[in-house]
């Protein structure tokens, strides 16, 4: 079962030669112990850290390309949306046509790309419902992930 985790931006400031320098990082924090740190800017990073980190992103492309291709449709968001409503995080497939006013062939496109991207389960009862993982997938890549751009853009305006 996946833990809740803290994720905290944080700003380090650091005097150099007469000119203040702002070091963006994102950690993920559980109970106060910092599991995951990463910098926001490419000179921040150690060269063969770097390096390895994007030759696994490379190495792991067919599963990024499915989950951002899963989120990549207004529709597909309005459903994965439309789930996250529910108490039980669980709608059938009629409820996806009345909620959403989409029609039968829109749904079943829609829910098979959720399902190829892990973000959607069907159950024996033919309801489609968002897994643990799926449900951080999916919140961290959009909501999580639009917070961090706006802080992002927010900062770079100061």
């Amino acid at each position: 079962m996946l833990k809740y985790y803290q994720m905290v931006i944080s700003i380090s400031y650091q005097k150099v030669i007469k000119a203040l320098e702002m070091t963006l990082r994102i950690q993920l924090v559980k109970d106060h112990e910092v599991l995951f740190e990463m910098p926001l800017s490419i000179e921040h990073w150690a060269r063969d850290r770097l390096q390895t980190e994007l030759n696994t992103f490379e190495r792991d492309f067919d599963r990024f390309s499915r989950l951002f291709h899963a989120l990549a449709h207004e529709n597909r968001l309005r459903m994965m949306t439309r789930l996250c409503e529910e108490d039980d995080l669980t709608l059938g497939f009629a409820d996806f046509m009345k909620d959403l006013s989409l029609n039968p062939k829109t749904v079943w496109e829609n829910t098979k790309k959720l399902r190829q991207g892990g973000l959607l389960t069907k159950s024996d009862d033919g309801r489609y419902r968002i897994p643990e993982l799926g449900q951080a997938e999916f919140l961290m890549l959009s909501l999580a992930l639009r917070q961090l751009l706006q802080i992002l853009r927010e900062l770079e305006e100061l």
